[in-house]
């Protein structure tokens, strides 16, 4: 016979208790009371804290009143009430349809789906209130479709310098409000004509708040977009899909956003009023290993004093190795870190053992931390947006950042030869570790970005420090 959700809640060590080991907000547990309930993506963990067996987690039925309610009681299979017939409301020509059945109406912008699907991915939530250009062309929103918490996007508009890749990386997006038509000195095209460019489809008129409110509570969810040129919807196939989407846990999406060969970087940042400020005259040759690697990282690590050969995240130690550089620098980059790992571990490792300086961000900090000996975990919240504050433990300074990442180093698996050099103010996760064996270092967030608007540039000076006290004459 099933446990009740008060036994249960009890086992877990009371409702703050059970949050905290769920990763859930206090309001969720008291969802779970409310609809009778625990979603099936926490069983393993109440399983492993309670001692409970599986049947005693599963309702015999849930009444059809209660199946579902709020952003954090998801249904199982045999709870899924038949579909009615689509009923599009007047006007809607988009849809968002949410792996746990919810379908959210609104109208479609950018480009068209495909009549035989349509876009999928992980739904998640930026903070930014502009940079959406920097933030679609992000190669580490691969596999995802971004919600902008951001009520008026497109103010803008779009040039061509603000790519931060080749190509969008995110597979569709989320607003508010219809798109505002740019107003911006800077403007060559407008954001809807800029997405059709690129095939990539939008939806407005929905509400982003909700959807905030629904990851935060409940966790990244699989959502799919679909934006018919014909306004036909197959909602149970849509649902279909968005059910049997695995996720990006154990996805290596490095691959499909690296570089095909090797090529180098020679462009500085962009300053007002048009032009890019003039590299140092002393340069250190700098491989950047492309696991999802924005433009502006490299355009940083020129102004810095690097000069940087770019080579795919599939490159070898001995590859690496071959270019003779006096630093090494990890990149950005998508997907599952533990994934990448299988082929970027035993890269990174050569070069430690090398002796080559070792400067890391985002997936690239992951990778480096894994390489170390520690490992890796997704967040209950992943971090993205250009307002996250960063405390450097080593000067108590707090740093406003921009972040874009849904995995984290496990703090409790490093080393005693690595130590922690930041820490998140929203949820305490690792931000920064550095290694004492190794003339290693990396962070978690985003030193390129310029939320600060300045705040985080110091750690491409610190990696040029690094190279150069190492590589100083015996």
């Amino acid at each position: 016979m099933p446990s009740s959700i008060d036994h249960i809640i009890e086992r877990l060590g009371g409702a703050d208790n059970a949050a905290r080991l769920t990763g859930v907000g206090t309001e969720a547990i008291r969802k779970w009371r409310q609809a009778g309930a625990i979603p099936p993506k926490h069983w393993t963990v109440i399983l492993r804290h309670t001692g409970l067996s599986l049947s005693d987690l599963q309702p015999d039925s849930v009444p059809p009143h209660k199946a579902y309610d709020g952003p954090e009681t998801q249904m199982t299979e045999r709870q899924v009430p038949a579909s009615p017939p689509a009923a599009i409301p007047t006007g809607a020509t988009a849809a968002l349809v949410l792996a746990d059945g919810t379908t959210l109406w609104g109208r479609g912008f950018g480009a068209h789906t495909p009549t035989t699907g349509a876009a999928i991915g992980e739904l998640c939530f930026s903070t930014g209130m502009t940079g959406y250009q920097e933030t679609l062309t992000d190669p580490s929103f691969a596999g995802q479709i971004i919600t902008f918490t951001f009520p008026h996007i497109g103010n803008v508009g779009t040039n061509a310098a603000d790519d931060e890749a080749a190509r969008v990386a995110a597979r569709g997006l989320v607003v508010k409000q219809d798109l505002t038509e740019p107003a911006n000195w800077r403007a060559t095209q407008g954001l809807d004509g800029w997405l059709k460019a690129r095939n990539v489809p939008g939806i407005c008129g929905v509400d982003t708040r909700a959807i905030t409110l629904r990851i935060r509570d409940g966790g990244p969810q699989t959502a799919i977009l679909a934006y018919p040129a014909d306004g036909a919807f197959d909602l149970d196939a849509l649902r279909a899909q968005a059910a049997a989407w695995p996720g990006l846990e154990g996805m290596d999406l490095a691959r499909d956003v690296t570089c095909a060969k090797a090529y180098g970087w020679d462009e500085g940042v962009w300053t007002w009023p048009g032009g890019t400020l003039p590299l140092p005259l002393k340069r250190r040759r700098v491989v950047a290993v492309d696991y999802g690697a924005k433009r502006n990282i490299l355009r940083c690590l020129a102004n810095a004093g690097c000069d940087v050969t770019v080579v795919p995240a599939t490159a070898t130690a001995e590859e690496i190795l071959a270019l003779d550089p006096a630093g090494v620098f990890l990149s950005n980059g998508p997907g599952d870190p533990a994934a990448t790992a299988e082929y970027a571990v035993p890269a990174i490792r050569g070069v430690l053992d090398a002796g080559k300086p070792i400067f890391g961000i985002c997936l690239g900090h992951q990778l480096l931390a894994q390489a170390l000996g520690a490992r890796t975990y997704k967040l209950a919240r992943g971090h993205r947006g250009a307002n996250q504050p960063v405390k450097d433990l080593s000067t108590g300074k707090v740093e406003i950042t921009s972040q874009n990442h849904g995995f984290a180093v496990d703090e409790s698996s490093l080393p005693d030869d690595v130590r922690v050099t930041h820490s998140s103010l929203f949820d305490g996760s690792n931000e920064g570790i550095a290694s004492t064996r190794y003339a290693a270092f990396s962070v978690q967030y985003h030193p390129e970005a310029s939320p600060g608007p300045s705040d985080s540039h110091y750690l491409f000076d610190r990696f040029v420090a690094l190279i150069d006290r190492t590589n100083q004459p015996a």
